[in-house]
């Protein structure tokens, strides 16, 4: 689980700062797109949240928090397993994992995963993508 927050006020903040944050919105739903607000010596900070994993996420102990300065941000997304190929189209992204395809919307969010014995390789055309497994012997398409 992930949050990157934008915040809404100019001071410059610490990066210890992010575990103030965290123990503020443990236990708080929080989604992208709001706006959160964590009291801090009596007064209320304001951040935007820019991306959450998932789109509405409890954040607990565990939740990663990073902070932006920019509404452009770069994201880093962590596998467990190698990613094989990434194929990029439209405004989705499909990674090739061991025996896995993975599609993402342009945030990173997952739309869609389906595992395949042996998977060989994918080819994009359209909104179609085309998955070859069990050795070349399986086509499996998928439609979006």
């Amino acid at each position: 689980m992930k949050v990157v927050l934008k915040p809404l006020f100019d001071a410059p903040l610490t990066p210890d700062f992010i575990e103030v944050i965290r123990a503020k919105l443990i236990g708080k739903e929080i989604k992208e797109g709001d706006t959160v607000e964590i009291e801090l010596l009596g007064k209320a900070l304001q951040f935007k949240v820019m991306y959450s994993e998932p789109k509405l996420i409890k954040v607990n102990k565990n939740t990663k928090i990073e902070l932006t300065e920019e509404e452009i941000f770069s994201l880093t997304l962590d596998f467990e397993k190698e990613i094989r190929d990434v194929l990029l189209f439209e405004k989705r992204i499909v990674i090739l994992l061991e025996n896995e395809v993975l599609i993402l919307n342009q945030k990173g969010h997952k739309i869609f995963n389906q595992r395949f014995d042996n998977l060989k390789e994918a080819k994009i055309l359209g909104e179609i993508i085309a998955v070859i497994h069990d050795g070349g012997k399986k086509l499996t398409l998928i439609h979006l």
